[in-house]
């Protein structure tokens, strides 16, 4: 692929991806952040050109997408679907299912080791905000939320994270950028919320557990306007850059 700076997924989060792969982020990316607006039609020959590979990892991509649900296959290419609100909530609704299963877990589980991760990941993002490194607080935030998921080390559970994560991780990578730009102080607000994750796993007070679960999940409307709101930077930029 062609390195550009007009590309809107991390290139240091693509080391180990291959060719379809980084062009299924990238197309995720601009679809979710709505530069591909819904309706739109992708040509494999104009995508291969766009991205200067061949139509195969294009096809690898496509078929990406589509098992998302983020694109409809058509003959020699595809028709952008997108995600509508209804969808967004879905699937932060997913999200809570897991983590509230995960959470019971845990209960009954030795949390010494996963405290002491979740601490390191926090303090990680601590440093990305003093840094203003939008991108690395979102992976790190990601890494915090899979790494409670994968400690119950439960393979259906991981299964349903992983078919999520994709789309879960470019609404955050969205979000976080926004947040950085517009509502930098909502950061700490954001923190403490996982602080509070890392009460409730470490006392395994259901109490807290509730409450860390209520104040992460409750705002899905905020998270759809966070998303608005990315997209809509997003435009001007565009539309500064035309000027």
């Amino acid at each position: 692929m062609n390195d550009s700076k007009d590309f809107l997924y991390p290139e240091k989060w693509l080391s180990k991806a291959s060719t379809g792969e980084r062009v299924a982020c990238e197309l995720r990316m601009r679809i979710i952040s709505g530069l591909i607006e819904s309706g739109t039609m992708l040509s494999e020959n104009k995508l291969a050109t766009e991205y200067n590979v061949s139509r195969s990892p294009i096809r690898e991509a496509l078929k990406v997408l589509s098992n998302e649900n983020l694109i409809r296959l058509e003959r020699m290419g595809a028709v952008v679907v997108g995600l509508t609100e209804k969808e967004i909530e879905e699937i932060y609704d997913v999200r809570l299912l897991i983590e509230t299963f995960v959470f019971e877990r845990l209960v009954k589980n030795d949390t010494d080791h996963v405290v002491r991760e979740l601490t390191k990941i926090l303090e990680m993002m601590q440093i990305a905000i003093k840094y203003k490194d939008a991108d690395e607080f979102a992976l790190q935030d990601v890494l915090f939320h899979e790494t409670i998921i994968r400690s119950i080390d439960h393979s259906y559970i991981t299964m349903i994270w992983n078919n999520t994560k994709p789309v879960m991780e470019s609404f955050i990578l969205l979000s976080m950028r926004m947040h950085f730009n517009e509502k930098y102080d909502d950061l700490s607000r954001i923190m403490r919320n996982h602080e509070l994750y890392i009460d409730a796993i470490s006392s395994k007070n259901r109490k807290i557990m509730i409450q860390s679960l209520h104040q992460n999940f409750d705002d899905v409307q905020g998270k759809v306007d966070d998303l608005w709101m990315s997209q809509q930077m997003l435009s001007k930029a565009r539309e500064q850059e035309k000027e």
